[in-house]
């Protein structure tokens, strides 16, 4: 995958499945399948057939037990409906952070969308993005393992003095404790009061293997595979206290299993989906 994220690229795979869809989809996003490599272009291409699609969605819920990729769709949306809301109430910008193939800058934007990424993957990126959509968001070639955040934003065009909403999906559970205290004291210092940060995160109890979550070995050994092993979890009731100690403070938590009761229970749709796997909201005060 031409050195970028494999995980990245699944989250893709499973947007432009979803996007795919005849009808009761949680959202589109036409750019999903631009992200992705030939083979699994061809996957989506096929899954355009009804059957065809629900094959392929059958296959990969039960290959991998846990549910990635209802649990992929279902923060998707919730995600999506925060921003809008974000934006809607004033953030003038929109900072996706680890922001891997993530379309929002083009499908929700923001009068200033920052894409802060991996070098590599986001080079990537940037060659799929068709080229009369290149000039709507500033790229920040951020690696959040080593590089320091806000320097790169700052000389990026950030405004550290207008409201912003900042995403941080899928990236976590991939760090170290120190690089998610690193950056989470950045945004803090960084953002204007009324400034929203979405993030996701894994339930640490999943890691330890305290938690008893249905699927959680066979998901984790799934990405342990592919090189990109899970390295850090927040207990949830450890969370208000850990963000209020960083100058944010908690708004929302849930699982993506209890997100799915609110986004796909009422189109009919019964897939499985993570209770281990978390969508936190928190607001700089």
């Amino acid at each position: 995958m031409e050195g970028s994220s494999r995980s990245a690229e699944h989250v893709a795979l499973f947007r432009a499945l979803e996007t795919s869809r005849r009808r009761d989809r949680l959202f589109t996003d036409d750019l999903a399948a631009r992200m992705l490599s030939p083979r699994y272009r061809a996957v989506v291409a096929a899954s355009r057939l009804a059957p065809v699609h629900r094959w392929i969605v059958r296959y990969i819920d039960t290959r991998y037990a846990g549910g990635p990729r209802a649990s992929a769709v279902v923060r998707t949306r919730m995600i999506d409906d925060r921003v809008r809301a974000a934006v809607a109430g004033g953030a003038a910008q929109l900072v996706l952070l680890g922001a891997g193939f993530d379309n929002r800058a083009y499908r929700i934007g923001a009068p200033a969308s920052f894409e802060v990424d991996h070098p590599a993957t986001q080079a990537t990126k940037r060659r799929r993005v068709p080229a009369g959509l290149a000039g709507r968001v500033r790229f920040v070639p951020v690696d959040l393992a080593a590089d320091p955040l806000a320097p790169a934003l700052l000389g990026a065009g950030f405004d550290a003095g207008v409201p912003a909403v900042v995403v941080w999906e899928g990236v976590t559970n991939y760090l170290t404790a120190g690089a998610v205290d690193a950056t989470l004291r950045a945004l803090a210092g960084l953002l204007s009061p009324g400034s929203v940060v979405i993030f996701t995160y894994v339930d640490k109890a999943a890691l330890d293997g305290t938690g008893g979550f249905h699927g959680v070995e066979r998901w984790h050994d799934a990405v342990r595979r592919g090189g990109e092993p899970w390295t850090f979890g927040f207990a949830p009731a450890d969370l208000p206290a850990y963000l209020s100690a960083r100058g944010l403070s908690l708004a929302e938590d849930l699982s993506t299993h209890d997100a799915a009761a609110r986004y796909l229970e009422p189109l009919g749709r019964d897939e499985p989906t993570a209770e281990f796997y978390r969508i936190a909201v928190a607001a700089r005060a």
